[in-house]
């Protein structure tokens, strides 16, 4: 029996070993990719001196926000921008050939006629002449990553990385629960453990905890159906799925677990602090609030983290009632969207291996430090908590 129990930890264990570095070697291979859309190469004419841009740059210039090449380090001369399809502008068919066979010798007619051109087509199209050079563009880094405003992964010719308005959303749907379920959650604690006799107790302790168990997907349409319209009426917004639908649903569903921890952490209270205190003629508030509530302190600790774990670790319920837009936040009437909703929507989609595919995986390893920031915070409030004992 000691060998199967072993053995069946070994084999947990290794599991997940191998499921966290599976991960780590997913996400990190987003490092060493260059930010031009899969398949897709960005091209100059052989004059223009211009031979490095960055992905947003690249945004830029095909947004028209830059519209000449001397924004950018090049010659005074304005920007002229081509797409594989605008090909047609410049050549009847027949001179493509009935299969586009003499599309790449076209293209690069067309970059050495046009100095000030730049273009973006399928790598295949490249020739091997080809009288042109292609733009170099940095690989993606762990700076521009983390600290880029800007999430289109799928955009062209240049993808745009940027994780810091999916970790601000993140942040801040699950700072606006905690400040929702905690006093909430604290107030009801106190109710079952110090104020409801036995028999209110033993019947609101299992229907508390019967709410862990309702799947997030419920939630998700208790918000989409009641929440949103009522946000929507009240602030006067155009839309009602906002950050603050997001933080109310999931402060509801974080209760249960900030209710049952705050609970068994304050039934721990040595009975004879409370008689001591009552006896120097302490009210029960008084006692509850002077003694009960400093001992169980860092339970209370270790359940309002336990909270912030199920807040940001959230998938369905965040994705159906905050809008999904990758904004930085300001207030909580604005749409949000969260890491675990925006790997949820796009991973389905992902081409396996390409750029994005990896990016959403990066994301599962920032999801993953957090967690394990979390999880870590949890044993130290714990361990703290058994050492003052």
């Amino acid at each position: 029996m000691e060998g199967i129990l072993a053995l069946s930890g070994a084999v947990t264990s290794l599991t997940v070993l191998l499921i966290v570095v599976f991960l780590f070697k997913e996400g990190l291979g987003l490092f060493s990719q260059h930010p031009v859309s899969e398949g897709g190469v960005i091209v100059v004419n052989n004059q223009n001196p211009v031979k490095e841009l960055s992905a947003k740059q690249i945004k830029e210039i095909y947004d028209q926000n830059i519209t000449n090449w001397k924004e950018v380090g090049g010659k005074n001369q304005p920007i002229k921008i081509f797409r594989l399809e605008d090909i047609t502008d410049y050549y009847p068919e027949e001179q493509l050939g009935a299969n586009f066979e003499y599309l790449p010798q076209r293209l690069s007619e067309l970059v050495s006629k046009q100095p000030e051109i730049i273009a973006y087509f399928p790598e295949q199209y490249l020739s091997k002449n080809f009288q042109g050079h292609p733009i170099e563009l940095e690989n993606i880094t762990l700076g521009s990553f983390l600290g880029g405003k800007e999430w289109y992964p799928t955009i062209q010719p240049a993808v745009q990385m940027g994780v810091l308005p999916l970790i601000l959303g993140t942040l801040w749907v699950s700072f606006g629960a905690i400040l929702i379920a905690l006093p909430l959650g604290l107030a009801a604690a106190i109710y079952t453990a110090e104020i409801a006799d036995n028999k209110v107790r033993n019947t609101l302790k299992p229907v508390i905890e019967l709410l862990a168990g309702i799947p997030s997907v419920v939630y998700g349409f208790f918000g989409l159906v009641v929440l949103v319209p009522l946000i929507q009426k009240v602030f006067g917004l155009p839309v009602g799925e906002t950050a603050l639908a997001g933080s109310i649903i999931l402060g509801i569903m974080a209760l249960p677990t900030i209710i049952s921890v705050t609970d068994d952490a304050m039934r721990t209270t040595p009975r004879a602090m409370k008689e001591a205190s009552l006896a120097l003629g302490a009210t029960k508030w008084q006692t509850i609030y002077k003694v009960v509530i400093p001992y169980s302190i860092s339970g209370i600790s270790t359940a309002a983290i336990l909270g912030i774990g199920r807040a940001i670790g959230e998938t369905m319920a965040v994705l159906m009632v905050t809008g999904n837009a990758s904004v930085i936040p300001h207030t909580f009437l604005e749409p949000v969207r969260t890491i675990p909703a925006t790997i949820a929507a796009e991973l389905g989609e992902a081409p396996q291996g390409g750029i994005h595919f990896q990016a959403l995986f990066a994301l599962g390893c920032i999801l993953f430090l957090m967690t394990l920031i979390i999880n870590v915070s949890v044993d130290m409030v714990s361990a703290k908590k058994k050492a003052n004992r």
